[in-house]
């Protein structure tokens, strides 16, 4: 992968570890218990043996893509007092979209889920609302034009 930096919270960098670590033990098991089955059966490709080496190849590729994770991350954390007045990760943003009330943190990738209020800092309202403050307004046109208006900012990550 890129050189890409994962900014994840503290709880969901557990929740990785632990993924990682059940999937290491999972594919350990794999490699002593379970006997691969036979490539060939009579002169055709046995299907478990396919089946058998797709499942390795996923779990090898997630345990990588989680590994990759945990050694690129960086926590998001919350910003020293004097700068808790200005958006970043971690902030809770309360917003006025065009007369209608908002609400929303803004998270890494990984942790985006805009049905639970959580944006991402590379999303495009996300990656706007980013070093503003209360009281700025935001314009975005894409493609209608709509104006964001910072309404508070609140850290509430440890």
């Amino acid at each position: 992968m890129d050189g890409k930096i994962f900014y994840i919270t503290k709880e969901k960098l557990q929740e990785i570890k632990k993924e990682y670590e059940e999937l290491l033990e999972l594919e350990h098991k794999k490699d002593l218990v379970l006997e691969a089955p036979k490539i060939l059966e009579s002169e055709d490709l046995n299907p478990e043996f396919v089946s058998f080496q797709e499942d390795i190849g996923f779990l090898r590729s997630r345990i990588d893509e989680l590994r990759n994770i945990i050694e690129r991350h960086e926590l998001i954390k919350s910003p020293a007092k004097d700068k808790q007045g200005v958006v970043g990760l971690g902030a809770r943003v309360k917003i006025d979209v065009d007369g209608q009330k908002d609400e929303f943190t803004i998270v890494g990738t990984l942790e985006a889920n805009p049905a639970l209020g959580k944006i991402s800092n590379e999303s495009p309202v996300g990656r706007a609302l980013l070093g503003h403050k209360i009281g700025d307004e935001i314009v975005l046109s894409s493609p209608m034009k709509i104006t964001y208006k910072v309404k508070n900012i609140k850290y509430e990550i440890n």
